[in-house]
């Protein structure tokens, strides 16, 4: 069993130290940036209700929340039925990670990120620190050692995620009124510390967490980094707390220095300033940025809007509406990490699974604009601007014929038409000028092509741009210009 010992040892050993200064040597791999496209993987205890979101096992003890009366309409008390008793019925019977893994090959991802061990406490793999995971309780099975060895026989890389942070808060409600979270409880219990919650946005709140508390999220971190060995490892909100600060750089030292030992690097993925800038992978959830950016960044979405995990009243995105998002993205300098929430008993709902396929037959044809690329000298074009920040996607972006956005790779630009719908295509970044001072293109065009169509497209370059006659199309999703330079 790790011990803090090992962890001190460890992270001092170099080359990182647990400092900034150290961490902000992190290089972000080189598979990460040419990736491109990734799947999140929401499954656990919370896929058992599968009521209006993975925040059940806070929500349901919360006595004025829809799932408080969902509960005690469907199960009964919390007092006679808490969150505990999900375990059992949590059977997993379908659950194959081969297949999950070839699903996500066939949606054109490049790496995965199962949950290790979401807000609940719930540990979807082996540990010594609690009896409270999938190998001793629930469907008996290490379901990320199954993930990783499935990975193994594929190209995908496999990260993973532990949302642990949360759980000094989680279940704090339940001891508001007579139910089954109750004291005493004492480190490894299930339950343990649920302390009344603060607010969760205050970076310094009250109360504030123990350091048994922090030990203990410490050592359940290094010891996935230890069994598991992930290539990323994401965190969740709530480590941006003042209280996370001292620890996580120490789990960050430890985490890089083990992937120096282990011969392949190491990233994490942070959200809210958690980490110095440039000492990891700048998330963004629900939403991106609205420039291209000069770092490297990730934005995490799920496929459906109202839920991360399976629920019986997901509202599905389009697959045009996250087709939208992954060029968004990757034009801007990112990846996207796309959430699926597989059932209860392990199987990926039939509209997930047609989403990821759809996605991937595009990426068949259009990916050579997407994996391996990088920025060109701007983003895109039209009128349609994003708003900066996490959290925007209460409706879809409504794109026009005349946004276009733009990616580069070897000797092509790609420029993404993400409306398809006029005849003609004006590109006007790509305008010639008799003024060689002018803030344009000044480059020798020598062909243009559109992905995944063998018909070639007559074109010009003019004043105002370059203007291609398209060809009938049948699909109203994004097209792609590969557009070859002298």
């Amino acid at each position: 069993m790790i011990s803090l010992e090992d962890i001190q040892r460890v992270a001092n050993q170099g080359p990182y130290a647990p400092d900034w200064d150290s961490l902000n040597r992190f290089e972000l791999p080189r598979w990460f940036k040419e990736a491109k496209f990734g799947i999140f993987i929401h499954w656990g205890l919370y896929s058992v209700p599968a009521f209006n979101n993975e925040w059940y096992s806070r929500n349901m003890y919360i006595q004025d929340h829809p799932e408080f009366a969902h509960h005690v309409a469907t199960y009964g008390p919390q007092k006679e039925f808490g969150y505990k008793d999900f375990i059992p019925m949590f059977t997993a019977e379908k659950f194959d990670p081969e297949e999950w893994v070839h699903l996500f090959e066939a949606a054109g991802a490049r790496y995965f990120f199962p949950v290790a061990e979401h807000h609940d406490g719930f540990q979807m793999y082996d540990s010594q620190l609690s009896s409270f995971n999938s190998v001793q309780m629930g469907p008996k099975r290490d379901v990320l050692g199954e993930l990783k060895a499935a990975a193994e026989k594929t190209s995908l890389h496999f990260c993973t995620s532990s949302h642990r942070a949360e759980h000094w808060f989680f279940f704090g409600h339940g001891q508001e009124f007579d139910s089954d979270v109750k004291e005493p409880m004492k480190k490894g219990d299930f339950y343990w510390p649920a302390m009344p919650e603060p607010d969760n946005q205050d970076l310094y709140s009250e109360p504030y967490p123990s350091q048994e508390f922090l030990e203990d999220w410490l050592l359940r971190t290094c010891e996935l980094i230890d069994r598991y060995q992930p290539e990323v490892l994401y965190f969740d909100w709530w480590i941006q707390h003042q209280a996370f600060k001292e620890p996580l750089k120490l789990l960050a030292a430890f985490y890089y220095n083990r992937g120096i030992q282990w011969g392949r690097p190491t990233s994490i993925s942070y959200k809210h300033d958690a980490m110095m800038f440039g000492s990891g992978i700048i998330e963004i959830e629900r939403g991106k940025f609205a420039d291209a950016k000069p770092f490297y960044w990730q934005s995490d979405t799920a496929i459906a809007r109202n839920s991360w995990c399976y629920t019986e009243t997901l509202d599905y995105k389009s697959v045009k509406e996250i087709i939208w998002n992954l060029i968004e993205v990757v034009a801007k300098n990112g990846n996207l990490l796309l959430n699926v929430g597989p059932k209860a008993d392990g199987s990926i709902p039939k509209r997930d699974r047609e989403i990821l396929l759809s996605i991937g037959e595009w990426l068949k044809v259009n990916g050579e604009g997407i994996y391996e690329s990088k920025v060109w000298r701007k983003a895109g074009e039209g009128p349609t601007q994003l708003v900066d920040g996490q959290f925007q996607e209460a409706a879809p972006t409504c794109y026009t014929d005349e946004d276009i956005r733009f990616t580069v790779k070897g000797a092509s630009l790609y420029a993404f038409v993400m409306e398809p719908a006029k005849e003609e295509v004006v590109i006007t970044s790509l305008a010639v000028s008799p003024d060689q001072n002018a803030p344009v293109f000044h480059g020798i065009i020598k062909k243009v092509e559109i992905l995944g169509h063998g018909v070639v497209p007559q074109w010009q370059q003019t004043t105002a741009g370059l203007v291609i006659t398209l060809p009938p199309l049948s699909s109203q999703l994004p097209i792609t210009f590969k557009i070859t330079m002298e």
